[in-house]
């Protein structure tokens, strides 16, 4: 099936009808839904050069998770020089793509030099990023280290979602752990109530402010 659609870019192309980043784009994710990982790497090493076409980073960041998802995830930090030079900076997608790639590796150094390269980017280490990385660490049946790795974020006043705690829950009952994964569920119930209760206070203020205002006039 990729062989076939391969072929009919080539001909797309030859017509002058297929001349875009965003047609290779679509034959890259095309590669990456049949899962034939080695013909994504192929496409993205020899068709930007053959047709012209330079990529962006949506081209970037699906050869990237080529890379991750067969295994390869260290031949990423020579796509990101690639990058570089090329003048396209990478995102919160490249790196949280790469971050998941190192945890199902079991490279935990990487990750590190991951988080640092985030930060030499300018590119901010939030929720989304912890949710990637304690969703591996469950994956990997090491929610006790999933949970240590809640408690810094919020210790950073970083405050965790309903994603958050669906993966710690979902860890902790995988290893059987039910017990912890009922006081996960509390833990998370309570802070939703404090979190509505502090989006009803939020809510007061504004309606007292504008009360005020009203009373002016």
């Amino acid at each position: 099936m990729l062989e076939r659609t391969v072929t009919a870019f080539d001909e797309f192309y030859n017509k002058g009808l297929c001349r875009s980043t965003k047609s290779l784009n679509a034959l890259l994710v095309a590669g990456l839904i049949a899962k034939d990982y080695e013909e994504v790497k192929r496409i993205f090493a020899e068709f930007p050069q053959r047709y012209g076409i330079d990529p962006d980073i949506e081209t970037y960041n699906n050869v990237i998770k080529a890379f991750c998802q067969s295994g390869s995830s260290s031949s990423v930090y020579s796509i990101l020089v690639d990058m570089k030079n090329k003048g396209v900076k990478p995102n919160e997608t490249t790196f949280g793509t790469l971050l998941t790639g190192f945890y199902e590796e079991e490279k935990y150094e990487d990750v590190g030099k991951v988080l640092n390269l985030m930060k030499e980017y300018g590119i901010p280490v939030g929720v989304s990023t912890y949710n990637i990385r304690i969703q591996s660490l469950c994956m990997l049946k090491k929610s006790n280290e999933a949970k240590a790795l809640l408690l810094g974020m919020m210790s950073k006043g970083i405050n965790p979602n309903s994603v958050t705690y669906n993966h710690l829950i979902h860890g902790f009952g995988k290893e059987g752990n039910l017990e912890e994964a009922k006081v996960t569920f509390g833990s998370h119930m309570v802070c939703r109530s404090l979190l509505e209760l502090e989006e009803l206070k939020s809510n007061f203020i504004t309606f007292s402010c504008l009360v005020q205002v009203f009373k002016g006039n």
